[in-house]
């Protein structure tokens, strides 16, 4: 039996337009489908800058065009379907030039929340473009939305961020997996939904895919949680002169670089607390890794990338 993997993609490997993912899905799809012949694939996906610009698009055209109004929730939805269209048509065309007998399917995913979740009132998700200052005040002013620095690169709007509770349809998660399929899953971390008088519905917010990912991991009993990301490992003193790179983490290590403030709200922490989340929720043995799309292979083989685990190497 093929051992289990979750593999959450970074902004880095879908670009901020169509045309950038459209390319960059290219170079995705090979290396997903190279893993596929010794892992069952599980692919979910940041929406960020996706999600932003459909939500901005929806906003203009409601107000200067008298659309209806779309609520936020199905623009995470649209998103979802946008870039798992471009990454299964990508890895199916893949799967075809090898002649492997293997399918890839999108599944739009809901994720249950707590609609009392502090995070609705405290917004940190950044969403959409990078602005200056001058920019983002303005837009702030305009449409009264949140913005923050996002790790020194510039100021982007902020969304609530809620803790992933349940995944709805981690079962067809793992039922398309037993079968066959590379299954993209959990996009953008998953459709926001609450229960409302013992139904579902959608809420404004976007939950940190690397939680939801986290969360999927945990409900298939994946092996490996792997989250790609901008570098090649996570390092201590990240863009001083005394950088150092992190090969293995237990979770003790981890709390205890997160409490000195080593890892950013923005940018390494949510992905350092999905993987303690994967790894203290999991057999010993499982492990998470956090690397490089073009280290993917050469991390999975031991030689490079950051090791989180219970069990020490």
């Amino acid at each position: 039996m093929k051992k289990k993997i979750v593999i959450a993609l970074g902004g880095n490997a879908l670009g901020n337009s169509p045309e950038d993912q459209l390319r960059l899905v290219q170079k995705t799809a090979k290396k997903i489908v190279e893993l596929s012949s010794v892992y069952d694939i599980v692919v979910t996906h940041g929406n960020g800058p996706q999600v932003g610009m459909i939500n901005m698009a929806m906003e203009v055209s409601h107000e200067e065009l008298q659309m209806p109004k779309v609520p936020f929730a199905e623009c995470g939805a649209m998103s979802q379907g946008y870039i798992g269209y471009h990454l299964q048509q990508a890895i199916e065309e893949e799967l075809l030039r090898k002649k492997m007998r293997k399918h890839c399917i999108t599944l739009l995913t809901q994720v249950v929340v707590d609609k009392k979740d502090p995070a609705f009132s405290n917004p940190t998700k950044p969403i959409g473009n990078f602005y200056t200052k001058e920019e983002a005040d303005q837009l702030a002013k305009e449409k009264g939305y949140v913005f923050k620095e996002d790790a020194g690169r510039g100021y982007r709007r902020v969304v609530p961020s809620p803790e992933p509770k349940k995944i709805v349809e981690s079962k067809s998660i793992d039922m398309l997996l037993n079968h066959r399929n590379i299954v993209i899953a959990g996009g953008g971390g998953g459709i926001p939904v609450v229960y409302h008088y013992h139904k579902l519905k959608g809420i404004d917010a976007v939950i940190d895919k690397d939680k939801t990912s986290a969360r999927i991991a945990i409900d298939i009993k994946a092996d490996v949680f792997l989250i790609l990301t901008a570098v090649e490992k996570v390092c201590i003193n990240y863009n001083t002169a005394n950088e150092k790179g992190l090969d293995f983490l237990t979770p003790k290590q981890a709390r205890y670089y997160m409490q000195t403030g080593e890892f950013k709200q923005g940018s390494m922490l949510p992905k350092i607390e999905a993987c303690l989340t994967f790894v203290e929720h999991n057999r010993r043995d499982a492990c998470a890794l956090i690397t490089s799309l073009d280290k993917m292979k050469e991390a999975l083989d031991g030689k490079t990338g950051t090791v989180i685990s219970r069990k020490e190497i």
